[in-house]
């Protein structure tokens, strides 16, 4: 697994699998559209969620690549 971008994500997220960062992202929102919290608690959530959905977004880029080589395997 690439793990571009790695280096600005907390280590926690970093380490995350597709599905434990997007379960998460899901919490997240659904914090965030109750209501219930803080501003400061807001925000907090908010840069999580980014840095949740950025995660997500790399695993997917990575899956992209790694489809796209095996075509190109494929059709050679």
């Amino acid at each position: 697994m690439t793990k571009k971008g790695s280096d600005k994500l907390p280590d926690d997220i970093a380490e995350m699998s597709y599905e434990a960062a997007r379960d998460e992202l899901v919490q997240v929102v659904s914090q965030l559209e109750q209501g219930q919290v803080t501003l400061e608690e807001s925000i907090s959530l908010w840069e999580r969620g980014e840095a949740l959905a950025t995660r997500c977004e790399q695993w997917l880029d990575n899956a992209r690549e790694r489809l796209d080589r095996a075509r190109e395997q494929h059709n050679d």
